[in-house]
């Protein structure tokens, strides 16, 4: 019964896409973040070698935001606040202090990490525990990344911001080029990154494989190449429906996440796309049963409202 929902879902070619789509963001994690592990370590040490005052422990190891705000932290937390802010590229930034545990920012470069990305990573211990949003949004946001070409960042976030929001589940071809072209560009700033051409190869891949012919047990793939290249190999790698499932799962729940702990200020449209996911589950017999407690949260919050 799985295997047929799954195979009907995957007759669509725009659900097909964007599943291909949210899978080459989860490939783009896996080869970022032992690179971003690094880099922390030595913006967290540069900071620690230039400002003293943060050598020292926090005085209370009380510190900490109430809701996103941070307002009356420690002299030492407070010294942390304001070398965040400085090494942030924006002007005006919004900081998601309720991201971090400020009395950890002396020891732990991941605690100072937290507070470039987006809501929602304050249990995130490490950087294999990000997605693809949180990492990218470090990068584009962190001056220590000022080697890299932030109008490609933003392209890929901007790409994968279209690709999760989309309250039909589905990306049109002429879509995906454009996204190809993006992702492309991003790699191109990490080529002697070793891990980060291993996930360039496996995002062809995962561009080029039809999805679809893979799970009803013929060859074939797309004709374009993440470079544009018209090719006539046939892939070696073969997906399971199993593992297709657990991709899509993956996906469904990132967003799913995403949706339930919305900002405030997108409450009203967040609601309304949190109803479609919803319906979409609920149409599916297979993901309606794998979801069954996040819909039953779903319907508790519609109850409210």
């Amino acid at each position: 019964m799985v295997l047929e929902d799954l195979k009907s879902r995957l007759n669509n070619r725009e659900y097909k896409n964007w599943l291909k789509a949210g899978q080459c963001l989860r490939i783009l994690k896996e080869g970022l973040h032992p690179f971003i592990s690094l880099d922390m370590r030595a913006f967290h040490g540069d900071l620690l070698n230039k400002n003293t005052q943060l050598r020292k422990p926090c005085s209370t190891s009380a510190c900490k935001p109430k809701g996103n705000q941070l307002t009356s932290a420690c002299r030492t937390c407070s010294e942390w606040q304001k070398e965040i802010l400085k090494h942030h590229r924006h002007r005006d930034p919004i900081v998601n202090w309720d991201n971090c545990f400020p009395p950890r920012w002396r020891t732990d470069p991941w605690e100072l990490a937290k507070a470039y990305m987006p809501r929602g990573q304050s249990k995130v211990k490490s950087a294999d525990q990000c997605d693809a949003s949180a990492l990218l949004n470090l990068i584009n946001f962190c001056d220590w990344f000022d080697s890299v070409d932030h109008t490609v960042v933003r392209e890929v976030i901007r790409h994968r911001n279209e690709l999760m929001h989309n309250c039909e589940l589905g990306v049109k071809d002429e879509w995906m080029t454009q996204y190809q072209t993006s992702l492309r560009n991003f790699l191109l700033q990490f080529r002697n990154v070793p891990k980060m051409a291993e996930a360039g190869r496996e995002i062809k891949e995962m561009l080029t494989v039809d999805l679809s012919i893979w799970v009803s047990g013929f060859d074939g793939m797309d004709s374009a190449d993440l470079f544009g290249l018209e090719t006539d190999n046939v892939s070696k790698q073969e997906f399971s429906a199993d593992l297709i499932s657990q991709w899509e799962a993956e996906l469904l729940q990132e967003r799913l996440q995403e949706l339930l702990y919305a900002d405030d200020d997108t409450e009203a449209q967040d609601s309304e796309q949190l109803k479609r996911l919803a319906g979409f589950l609920q149409n599916n017999r297979d993901l309606c049963e794998r979801f069954s407690a996040e819909l039953q949260t779903i319907n508790s919050l519609e109850a409210v409202y």
